[in-house]
């Protein structure tokens, strides 16, 4: 997952949810196990000694003759292959004697019973006389424990020798050794239930975290439907019931929905009687008889750049956000007005607008610019005109195409211009592409003009951002 699809609060919390699931839960479980194997050995270890020191209890040494009983007090020391073994070695090797038996260690100077038959794979620890030493060794080809111990025994002196003298024996080394069976069955065991556990939890708190997310983030969704239907002119306001979070965003964005549009239709109603305060009089004044032709030529083009920079002050543009209409219902009233006055034009739709084609602004705005591009069309075309009106990657289309001479390179240039004068466009396009290049560039579309493969003609393409 990119830090790009992070850009949500939902997919935030999920991961967040998810880490503490499925990352913390498993590392807890881990530790759990790590410290239930480390406990089990250090009882192991604990029973060991305890099982040295009553070996230890009946070793005597006479000399350097190590004398030690038959029979043990534990009696798995005394059965054969029991998993439980006592053995005795010399720590000092310069002392060493013969092996017990064939492939045995030199150092081996005894062993229980229960060893008979078994075979050491390696070499027998000696810790310093005083200390001790916790390990594992391979016997018979598998791993046991092995508790080991040096002890330093003090012998008494001969008869003839002086009273009160004594003598010191070899050190030697006393193993306590014990198999990984029960061991291993003990961690066995805890481990499939502990992680069993933890398994079961993990799916009810997967399932508890997907109720708790969606209960916790359905305000988020209805919040972002309301938000949908009000730029789709489904409603004008969104509603209050919120969180108190979210209530006081609600609440602003109804006052900003509010003022804009009073705004919006204040400043309509303004502009509506500036030209009528302006159209008036120049409606008189070109009625009069007596006027030059050069002198109408001039009010006409003064009519027209007034028409056109009150059409682009009344667009509603960007402030349109929260405006959305569906595309078809201007466009047919177009189409249908366009056939009865050009009844020689055969207009139609290339492909019919799907319901989820909106026009994301004011509805004037885009009956203005279909009207303008659409009235030109048939100006222009010989036969045939189509309109295609298509949501696509996040965009708005607006294609119409005719089947006339085109448009020249120099018009081109004249029409997507930026900044150029409307009064200077080519006869044939006048004033109506002004308008529609300046609404387009209001709602910060693009407008292209090219030839159209499919008619011949011109294909006039427009495309609004469209993020939903």
């Amino acid at each position: 997952m990119s830090f790009t699809s992070l850009n949500s609060l939902r997919a935030r919390i999920i991961v967040s949810a998810l880490l503490i699931t499925l990352v913390v839960l498993p590392s807890i479980g881990i530790a759990l196990n790590r410290a239930f194997e480390q406990q089990v050995r250090a009882n192991v270890q604990d029973q060991l000694s305890a099982y040295f020191y009553s070996v230890l209890a009946v070793t005597e040494m006479d000399g350097s003759d190590l004398l030690m009983p038959e029979i043990l007090l534990e009696n798995q020391f005394n059965v054969i292959s029991s998993g439980l073994y006592a053995l005795v070695s010399s720590a000092d090797s310069t002392n060493a004697k013969p092996p017990l038996y064939e492939n045995a260690p030199s150092s081996l100077r005894w062993f229980s019973n229960s060893f008979l038959g078994a075979s050491i794979n390696e070499s027998l620890p000696h810790p310093v006389v005083g200390e001790s030493e916790f390990g594992q060794i391979m016997l018979n080809d598998q791993l046991h424990f092995i508790f080991s111990y040096s002890v330093r025994f003090e012998t008494s002196s001969e008869p003839e020798e002086q009273e009160g003298q004594s003598s010191v024996a070899a050190p030697i080394t006393l193993h306590i050794v014990k198999d990984l069976v029960g061991v291993l069955a003990q961690e066995k065991a805890f481990s499939q239930q502990l992680w069993t556990a933890l398994f079961v939890l993990i799916i009810a708190l997967l399932v508890i975290q997907a109720f708790w997310l969606t209960w916790t983030l359905k305000p988020l969704a209805r919040f972002s439907q309301e938000l949908d239907a009000v730029q789709g002119g489904e409603r004008k306001q969104l509603t209050e019931d919120y969180p108190k979070e979210l209530n006081a965003v609600a609440n602003q964005l109804n006052i900003l929905l509010t003022n804009e549009q009073r705004q919006r239709k204040r400043y309509r109603n303004s502009l509506a009687d500036l030209a009528h305060s302006l159209k008036t009089p120049l409606a008189a004044v070109l009625s009069q008889k007596d006027l030059s032709t050069e002198s109408t030529e001039q009010l006409r083009r003064i009519n027209s750049s007034i028409s056109h920079q009150l059409k682009r002050a009344q667009s509603a543009g960007n402030s349109a956000w929260h405006l959305g209409i569906q595309s078809k219902d201007a466009a047919d009233k177009l189409i249908r007005t366009l056939t009865k006055i050009y009844p020689d034009i055969h207009l139609s739709y290339a492909q019919p607008p799907a319901n989820d084609a909106l026009f994301l602004g004011d509805e004037a705005d885009l009956t203005e610019i279909l009207g303008n591009l659409l009235e030109n069309a048939c100006k222009a075309a010989k036969r045939n005109v189509t309109l295609l009106i298509e949501k696509r990657d996040k965009r708005f289309f607006i294609i119409v195409e005719d089947d006339g001479d085109g448009v020249s390179d120099k018009e081109k240039a004249l029409i997507l211009e930026r900044g150029k004068r409307a009064d200077t466009y080519e006869q044939g396009y006048g004033i109506g592409l002004a308008i529609v290049r300046d609404l387009v560039k209001s709602y910060d579309g693009d407008i292209s003009i090219e030839a159209s493969s499919r008619l011949g003609g011109a294909k006039f393409v427009l495309a609004f951002p469209y993020a939903q």
